[in-house]
């Protein structure tokens, strides 16, 4: 996979933004994957749009996620 290093770059240009806006979520994902990400964790979610609709879904974490998650943990620590 090739990456753009201007595309990388404003990409964190915007989770710093996303991150000052919204304090409480990089804390949270970062419990889940130190605590609860292992085989047969639940993972749900709910989107309520501006309009008031509800879309809702959830995954059962599997091997293959675990060890996705671990991966992207350690790319954040670099």
């Amino acid at each position: 996979m090739n990456m753009n290093p201007m595309m990388i770059l404003q990409l964190q240009q915007r989770l710093g933004l996303f991150q000052n806006d919204h304090p409480k979520v990089m804390p949270f994902l970062m419990a889940v994957g130190e605590n609860a990400m292992q085989e047969g964790t639940v993972i749900a979610m709910k989107v309520t749009t501006a309009e008031g609709k509800t879309i809702e879904s959830n995954i059962k974490i599997n091997a293959n996620d675990v060890e996705t998650m671990k991966m992207l943990m350690d790319m954040g620590k670099q």
